[in-house]
């Protein structure tokens, strides 16, 4: 765990979010990063390597957690360099169709069990990967369960072709959440954005969760909050939780587009306020977040970075930023800051 000296007053950093003791002493044990190269299907890719440091032995562990974290790394670059599709995204593909794992091999013609494995995170092949990335379009996947009809039985097939073709229908009438999602979003899923999710409706669950454990805050504050959240998340588990970009400015790191951000949502509203010598627009919400969206892990990330700073100002938390590796080698330019950073944070 990586501490900065500032004052309790303004970090609280008695809660951990990565603890470990020693086998050996019983003592904490410090996190350590360094980067290394792990062999992936032939190709050679970076990696920051974590590892626990027992301080008295100079022994080193690693864990389940650490590992796959690791392995997300290289997996991530992976995904991102041949067009194959991320875990989540193949669990909500399954879910928008509502069938099952051992159906959706039935039909795209791979083995039982092969589905499934995907969605515990073993990487598609090239071919497979591409395969199931183009029947996100509801017409693609209606022709090849054309081709899978001698397998289904006439019956479910009918069934099956329905649900599909319902769905192809909805799906002209979504050109507003595209136009929010662009206007939001400032690039497609990969290492820019930390590899997160780019969803309005997931983004709006993290401001609101975030809100309902931290009160009302004012914007530069909960842009740093944000930051936080969102290269925690990346340092723990190689995902942001936002899909969003952050630039270092000013007053510290940003989400790029970030008035667009709180004006876009309805159960977000920004009134004006005094709060003790500062004048500025809060951000207050209108509705109790939809924690569905959110796995009980990005749930423990956003309530860890609340509980640090719950007690900070809005000029504490961006000086408390101004001290991050990230802000100070980003700023001179205002940069779009590299979500590496993430294993040189200091505040959390």
């Amino acid at each position: 765990m990586h501490l900065v000296s500032f004052s309790r007053k303004q970090v609280d950093l008695s809660v951990k979010v990565d603890i470990m003791k020693s086998p050996f002493t019983g003592k904490d044990m410090e996190l350590m990063y360094e980067k290394r190269t792990w062999k992936f299907r032939g190709e050679v890719y970076e990696y920051m390597h974590a590892s626990w440091l027992c301080a008295d032995t100079g022994e080193r562990f690693t864990t389940d957690e650490t590992d796959d974290a690791g392995y997300r790394q290289v997996t991530n670059q992976y995904r991102a360099k041949y067009g194959i599709p991320y875990t989540d995204e193949i669990i909500a593909l399954r879910s928008r169709y509502g069938l099952s794992a051992a159906k959706m091999s039935l039909i795209l013609g791979f083995g039982v069990n092969q589905w499934r494995a995907y969605e515990d995170e073993e990487v598609p092949s090239v071919s497979n990967g591409r395969m199931i990335r183009s029947i996100a379009d509801p017409a693609v996947f209606l022709n090849i369960l054309d081709s899978a009809k001698h397998v289904l039985g006439e019956s479910e097939y009918k069934k099956i072709a329905l649900r599909v073709q319902k769905i192809a229908e909805t799906r002209q009438g979504s050109s507003y959440e595209v136009y929010e999602h662009d206007r939001l979003f400032m690039c497609e899923r990969g290492i820019e954005n930390g590899y997160g999710i780019t969803s309005v409706e997931r983004l709006k669950s993290v401001i609101l969760t975030t809100l309902s454990q931290c009160g009302e805050v004012f914007c530069t504050k909960m842009n740093k909050l944000l930051f936080y959240i969102d290269f925690l998340s990346y340092r723990k588990n190689a995902k942001s939780l936002t899909g969003l970009t952050y630039k270092a400015l000013p007053y510290g790191p940003v989400p790029e587009r970030w008035d667009r951000i709180y004006g876009c949502f309805d159960e977000i509203v920004l009134e004006p306020r005094i709060i003790g010598d500062k004048e500025g627009l809060v951000i207050v919400p209108t509705v109790a977040p939809d924690l569905t969206l959110l796995s009980a892990e990005d749930q423990a990330i956003i309530s860890y970075i609340c509980t640090c700073f719950k007690d900070c100002s809005a000029a504490d938390i961006s000086r408390i930023s101004h001290e991050e590796v990230a802000w100070q080698e980003c700023s001179s330019n205002r940069l779009r800051i590299p979500y590496s950073y993430a294993f040189q944070l200091k505040a959390v």
